[in-house]
């Protein structure tokens, strides 16, 4: 038999990255992003699509070993600063992104060569490849190699971004990137609508070449940047008025004309939502920002996360191993989590006991909230008792049973929680009758400073919102870049939370009836846009503190 020595080519996969909106990805996509490591990319494609690469490729173990050595190093020098910076320094990954430069043949040569080595590897373009003249000349180029290639197709700007604006383009419409040669002419004889993909440097002399063409000065025009991204503008007018239109925009621009841009507000969905365009702080730890993010997400705005505190064990693990022991031997009745880290503190000790879910098979287990509870599910795990009312200590509290002598074989409550938790839950469960035992889980700490930039913003008024999640979020926010402006609607997950903030002197606007981050969020909405629809919203933020 005949073995061959040569290197098995990788694929060239031309991956179509839609108008910038994570969300607007295809599925093959999104699987071939997160499968392949090496990706060359646009620097106009947005940072969500790019947080997306490699979420399925393992880790180099060199670069975890790199991490290590360094965290060992400054231990071993007793270096605290550079200890919390690599704490706080994101998590290594496998990604290798990197910038295609150069002329379409010259980035293809690039793509074969890596590809020879035997690598996937993946163009990522802004748009639809097959659509953009730069992509299309690169797929040519790797079609002329013997290296086996792959096109994904995206959503195109031309046509997904008027959607996002509320334009009906219908099903005949002419589109042209006015950063190439164009024959306006042709163009100006073509059907309505016209969408035209440009940079506001070109718009002067779009307006002028089309208006020379014949085409009416007042034909309705409009104007969109960053379309399909939260932070979309869109700017109405007459053609007459292009030039002026856009000229503060940034970034890839498109504009459609024709009376379907006039009659857009009619079909506006992406604009129209409770809190579009406001920036909304999100003081939290980073593990647990995720959820309210996309929420906040949905309703438009633009989540800015900023970690106010980081979760770290307790200082001795004796609490921790002997409650863990008390579990397994039946010393407890009850298990009552008070939050979804007091629920992964326990279970990263179970691991480390070599211990599973059988382990709670004698015990009750109660959560304090919906959120909570999701997280003792996720170990297989059924909670007997949640509030049935307000998502709190003080909700439980009213539904949790007194201690009866002759019906509870033990009377202790294990209740695993932060090491600055409030007492509430405990005296109240002792004056039910039951023996509490405290147990550290885990340690909040401060966490550094945010940039200059958002202290400024979060004293300028350069955020619409704020959305604390506990007190001690409150805390923290305030003693590491000072109280928000008055401006700033406050929105308090829970009664405790909101007193925390009221003792900082902020007015609380908002605070949903049950406790968890989803409907924080949902309760602010709805909040917005009865503000919105009585004309009290906040006056509008200051334009050097708007972010794009």
């Amino acid at each position: 038999m005949t073995r061959s020595s040569t290197t098995r080519p990788g694929t060239v996969r031309f991956v179509g990255g839609g108008p910038g909106n994570a969300g607007m990805l295809t599925c093959r996509a999104r699987d071939v992003l997160a499968g392949t490591a090496v990706v060359y990319v646009d620097a106009d494609v947005p940072e969500d699509v790019l947080r997306l690469v490699a979420g399925d490729v393992l880790v180099p173990q060199e670069l975890l070993d790199e991490r290590q050595a360094a965290m060992d190093e400054a231990v071993a020098s007793e270096d605290k600063a550079e200890i919390k910076r690599l704490k706080n320094a994101p998590a290594p990954t496998a990604a290798d992104v990197r910038t295609a430069i150069g002329e379409p043949k010259s980035i293809a040569k690039t793509l074969v060569a890596e590809a020879k080595k035997g690598h996937d590897v993946v163009r990522l373009v802004s748009g639809d490849p097959m659509t953009c003249d730069i992509a299309s000349a690169e797929i040519t180029a790797v079609g002329r190699t013997v290296v086996p290639f792959e096109v994904i197709p995206g959503l195109a700007p031309a046509t997904s971004v008027p959607a996002f604006a509320g334009i009906v383009l219908g099903s005949g419409h002419v589109a042209v990137d006015a950063r190439r040669d164009v024959d306006w002419s042709v163009v100006a004889q073509g059907p309505l609508p016209i969408v035209i993909t440009t940079s506001a440097s070109h718009l002067a002399e779009t307006q002028k070449a089309l208006c020379e063409q014949g085409l009416a000065p007042s034909t309705a025009v409009t104007v969109t940047a960053a379309g399909s991204m939260v932070s979309q503008k869109s700017a109405d007018g007459a053609l007459s008025e292009l030039a002026s239109l856009g000229k503060t925009f940034d970034g890839e621009l498109v504009v459609t004309l024709g009376k379907q841009a006039a009659a857009r507000h009619k079909q506006q969905w992406w604009e129209s939502r409770a809190l579009f365009g406001w920036n909304v702080l999100v003081p939290r730890t980073k593990e647990q920002s995720g959820d309210m993010s996309a929420r906040i997400r949905d309703f438009g705005a633009v989540p800015i996360e900023v970690p106010t505190i980081s979760v770290e064990p307790p200082r001795s693990p004796a609490q921790m191993e002997r409650a863990v022991k008390g579990l397994v031997d039946g010393r407890y009745e009850w298990v009552v989590f008070t939050s979804a880290n007091a629920v992964k503190a326990v279970w990263e000790k179970f691991c480390e006991f070599g211990l599973d879910s059988r382990a709670f098979s004698g015990v009750r287990v109660a959560a304090v909230g919906e959120k909570t509870a999701e997280r003792v599910r996720e170990l297989g795990i059924t909670p007997e008792l949640l509030p049935r009312g307000e998502q709190s200590s003080q909700g439980l509290l009213e539904v949790f049973p007194a201690y009866e002598p002759d019906v509870d074989p033990a009377s202790r409550v294990l209740l695993p929680r932060a090491d600055i938790a409030t007492e509430t839950l405990a005296a109240g469960l002792a004056e039910l009758g039951w023996e509490t035992e405290d147990v550290t889980a885990y340690r909040t700490v401060r966490a550094a400073p945010p940039a200059a930039e958002i202290r400024d913003m979060i004293k300028s008024g350069g955020f619409d919102a704020v959305c604390f999640t506990s007190s001690s979020t409150v805390r923290n926010l305030v003693g590491i870049a000072g109280k928000p402006h008055a401006r700033t609607l406050i929105a308090c997950i829970g009664p405790r939370t909101a007193e925390t903030a009221a003792e900082f002197g902020l007015r609380v606007d908002v605070q949903p009836t049950n406790a968890n981050a989803v409907e924080l969020v949902e309760a602010l909405a709805e909040h917005a846009q009865v503000l919105r629809e009585a004309g009290e919203l906040p006056p509008p933020r200051k334009k050097s503190r708007r972010r794009g």
